[in-house]
């Protein structure tokens, strides 16, 4: 099978990048970390990020924060929800559509305001109340479909809140990592020096001054932002955790979605890190003297199906067929330079989630092509099918190749894949519109990864039908009654025994039904140069900046 080659280009073809790499002269005192990232854009900087959890990494947990966080302290462990901005919280015993959060004293914004009660209301209204003087259509569709049963936030006291729910939902404390607290305090002066008359104008405005002048509570502060070029963020010493203060001076983050560009800078020494380098790169990065740095986490990279009438994947034995004729191991060791796991579902054996499914999800063309005799189609009869995916993105791995090796793999079993390669962002915004909607263009499947630390993250707002756009990421609109019976299982759940048990039911289903074309999940590999010392590689998508040193 024909795989693609990822050679090396020669170090003068990125010397281009040195007007964006260069810095004054006053920086070389600092300890400074320039990482590549696969992103074709800075993600957004205003307290809710795009560019899929890749925004989340270096604008979203860098700056700001949630009530929540991930623990990202352990290369060896599972990462688990912590306190973040709440120290603690619990749901009512008597009415479980509300929770109660303690706030954590004492924690200021980078402009100096106070965190507390009136600032989380202020950020969950921003989301979810259209009349609210901050409310921002452009925040809502990263947010709101990541916690969809949130409804409202109460002050009780400085440092209490009570959140509703539309429904008793054990997912919310998750739920809330991706909610970041942004400066009301900060806004407000933007919004009053806007030259705009009209409110909805001038909160724009206010949103797009906030964006080049953030404040948030995280680790680091913005320092320069200059958008598709650099965003540059500088430790913060005030920071309420003495612990993760940072130990290096300054991050800039540069967009390159091409993987020989990254890989090239990283070479010539024009970047210190790169995000996914090239695989057939991997020996020579090594002999250079980087370092490769990898974790299986816990993240999918699939073929999600369209559900609508009419789709050829409402059948199950197609969708079966699929999953059976592609060689992961091929595409693992042949490919990726073994920088992939295969994939037989979203959890693999030895999760708590992963059940007991039935169906195999291994490589057996024979049985695949059995499969799709019986579903009617024949080395004379093809079935046509359309994906669409991205050249690059957050979590993408290398879309293009490992796309073009899914499409030679099922033309063994008598499909015909056409793929439509459009811009990660604009693959992601359509990921929630659905397969129903115009910018699908007539796919039958879209190619969008996603990250399976958090259960709603990971199966139920792909699988429950209430979660079908634009609610949420049900981007086929798959409407099965066992799976919606399953999900709400699982939110009432609020023992973890009683939701592992939940979780696992509803995956082994997901596999049984071949829910989706599961084809690899990512280990996260990064190279970085030797100076880089005490960085930790969780079992995450994300990561925390904070524990490196750069000599």
């Amino acid at each position: 099978m024909r795989t693609r080659s990822f050679s090396i280009v020669k170090i003068g073809s990125v010397l281009s990048l040195a007007g964006i790499l260069a810095f004054p002269s006053g920086a070389l005192a600092e300890s400074v970390v320039r990482i590549g990232m696969t992103a074709a854009d800075i993600p957004r900087t205003l307290g809710q990020p795009d560019q899929g959890f890749e925004g989340n990494r270096f604008s979203g947990n860098t700056m700001y924060e949630g009530l929540t966080l991930w623990d990202l302290s352990s290369a060896d462990k599972a990462s688990v929800i912590i306190p973040g901005l709440a120290t603690e919280w619990a749901v009512s015993p008597e009415d479980k559509t509300k929770w109660i959060f303690k706030l954590r004293p004492g924690v200021k914004f980078h402009d100096g305001s106070d965190f507390n009660a009136d600032a989380v209301v202020w950020n969950v209204e921003k989301v979810l109340k259209q009349d609210a003087p901050q409310f921002d259509a452009s925040q809502v569709g990263v947010t709101a479909s990541r916690m969809p049963n949130l409804r409202s936030a109460r002050k009780i006291d400085d440092l209490t809140v009570e959140l509703t729910t539309a429904a008793p939902d054990a997912l919310l404390p998750i739920n809330l990592t991706n909610l970041y607290m942004a400066s009301p305090a900060h806004w407000k002066k933007l919004y009053d020096a806007a030259s705009a008359t009209d409110p909805k104008e001038k909160a724009k405005q206010a949103w797009d001054a906030f964006s080049r002048n953030a404040s948030g509570t995280g680790p680091w502060k913005m320092d320069k932002f200059v958008p598709r070029e650099r965003l540059e963020v500088v430790k913060n010493d005030a920071y309420w955790n003495p612990a993760r203060r940072p130990k290096v001076d300054r991050l800039v983050m540069l967009p390159m979605p091409e993987p020989n560009a990254r890989t090239a800078a990283l070479l010539s020494g024009q970047v210190d890190w790169i995000e996914n380098p090239a695989p057939d790169a991997l020996p020579q990065i090594k002999q250079r003297g980087f370092v490769i740095y990898q974790n299986e986490q816990p993240h999918v990279w699939p073929w999600q199906f369209s559900r609508i009438e009419g789709s050829p994947w409402n059948d199950i034995r197609v969708r079966k067929a699929a999953n059976l004729c592609v060689d992961r191991n091929a595409m693992k060791d042949g490919l990726l330079s073994g920088l992939m796991v295969p994939a037989t579902g979203t959890f693999e054996a030895g999760h708590p989630w992963r059940g007991n499914p039935k169906f195999e999800i291994k490589y057996d063309p024979n049985e695949a092509r059995k499969l799709m005799a019986a579903a009617g189609f024949s080395k004379d009869k093809r079935l046509k099918v359309k994906t669409q995916t991205s050249a690059s993105g957050s979590g993408q791995m290398l879309p293009l190749p490992m796309n073009e090796f899914v499409q030679q793999s099922l033309a063994e079993c008598f499909f015909d894949v056409e793929l439509d390669v459009i811009e990660w962002n604009t693959l992601f915004t359509n990921w929630r519109k659905g397969a129903k909607d115009e910018s699908a263009r007539g796919s039958h499947a879209t190619n969008v990864t996603y990250a399976a630390m958090d259960p709603f993250f990971a199966m139920i707002r792909f699988l429950d039908s209430k979660m079908a756009p634009p609610v949420s990421n049900n981007w086929g609109f798959i409407n099965e009654p066992e799976y919606d019976k399953l999900a709400a299982a699982v939110r009432v759940a609020f023992d973890p025994a009683e939701r592992d048990k939940a979780l696992a039911a509803l995956h082994e289903r997901s596999v049984d039904e071949a829910a989706f074309l599961f084809v690899a999940h990512d280990v996260g590999p990064r190279a970085m140069t030797p100076k880089i010392k005490g960085f930790v590689q969780p079992k995450s998508w994300f990561v925390d900046f904070s524990t490196m040193t750069m000599n």
